[in-house]
């Protein structure tokens, strides 16, 4: 481990230490005579914004990558970061590259559809992607890439910490569960993944940006997110 790494981690465990600190207010009401201080929501926030930006210089340190060689920027992800739900989308495109932002374009109104469809609004969730720097070309990345960047991706996971993840394309499903199997096998099929000791479950479907190339599989993609809305409802998750 290098020191750099080294001091992410005892960053991290300070303000999580800090965080946890009890601070009661003593209240003269009948009800509710104890207050947690109200700024702990905050704390919490913050937290999770200064390790998503120590991430974000840990991928922007990478070194020689092509992808990052001959991207103009960096695309992490956005959204509610305590949000029970996180999306990871493959790589960021065209239209991601110039707004900083995940999901635009005709890709973008597409998910926003499909979220519409069960209930749940984009801008109420948190979204990423596998790859944060758009392939030339907008190429498939390769294993290797895949492989490079599921380390940040497996660590975004742990920062975010949803009840829920929703893998959108092959790319995304190779980041989180390695396999040689086909998306088309793999889609639909509640699995889970265990980072840091604890379990997240996540489901694999198509990307928006396939389905708008092939809209003959949206039939699939609707089955798997009436699975998503009953799994919404079973932990019930509020968005």
């Amino acid at each position: 481990m290098n020191k750099k790494s080294s001091n992410l981690i005892m960053s991290y465990k300070e303000e999580l230490i800090n965080s946890i600190e009890p601070n009661f207010i003593f209240s003269k009401k009948p009800i509710n005579r104890f207050k947690t201080n109200e700024t702990n929501i905050e704390k919490k926030n913050l937290n999770k914004t200064v390790q998503i930006n120590e991430l974000k210089k840990l991928v922007n340190s990478i070194q020689n990558c092509n992808l990052k060689k001959n991207s103009k920027n960096l695309i992490l992800g956005d959204g509610n970061v305590d949000s029970p739900i996180m999306i990871v989308g493959e790589a960021p495109g065209k239209e991601e590259e110039r707004t900083y932002k995940t999901f635009q374009g005709e890709s973008g109104i597409l998910l926003e559809k499909m979220l519409s469809a069960i209930n749940v609004e984009k801008k109420n969730i948190y979204s990423c992607y596998a790859i944060n720097f758009r392939p030339p070309e907008d190429r498939k990345p390769t294993s290797q890439e895949i492989k490079r960047y599921s380390i940040f991706l497996k660590e975004h996971i742990s920062i975010i910490n949803p009840k829920i993840v929703i893998l959108f394309g092959s790319t995304a499903m190779e980041s989180v569960i390695p396999s040689n199997k086909k998306i088309s096998t793999e889609r639909g099929k509640w699995k889970e993944i265990i980072l840091k000791n604890k379990t997240y479950p996540l489901m694999v479907t198509f990307n928006p940006s396939y389905l708008i190339r092939f809209p003959e599989n949206k039939k699939f993609s609707w089955e798997d997110l009436k699975k998503i809305k009953q799994k919404i409802q079973d932990l019930n998750i509020k968005v």
